[in-house]
């Protein structure tokens, strides 16, 4: 997994610092952005292999992250974190609704790893 670059997008700085941490500690290497903007530039400068990005932030967040995020990250895995979206909701990645558990996340992407 040290290979393996997983940015992590998330507006709170408590969730954002404390998933860092711990998926660094699960083994992968991790880059942050507290918005969709920043994470442009971490897409930008480094070769991403996971997003794992809260849906609703202030700047670039919501449908419009989502759209961009599907047209111009087809290569990523993409998990999606949520407080706000419900079942019903279409969104064409995997979400994971908050509060979750840390070791659900870790799951789910060394899941997707082996695919």
């Amino acid at each position: 997994m040290k290979d393996i670059l997983i940015l992590i997008v998330e507006d709170e700085d408590a969730i954002r610092l404390t998933l860092r941490d711990y998926l660094q500690k699960k083994g992968f290497r991790v880059v942050v952005a507290s918005d969709g903007v920043g994470a442009i530039k971490q897409l930008l400068d480094n070769n991403i292999d996971i997003i794992v990005s809260d849906y609703r932030m202030d700047i670039f967040g919501g449908d419009y992250w989502i759209k961009f995020l599907k047209i111009y990250c087809p290569e990523q895995k993409v998990f999606i974190t949520s407080g706000f979206l419900r079942p019903e909701f279409s969104i064409p990645f995997p979400v994971i609704y908050k509060p979750f558990d840390y070791s659900e996340l870790s799951d789910k992407l060394e899941a997707a790893l082996r695919q």
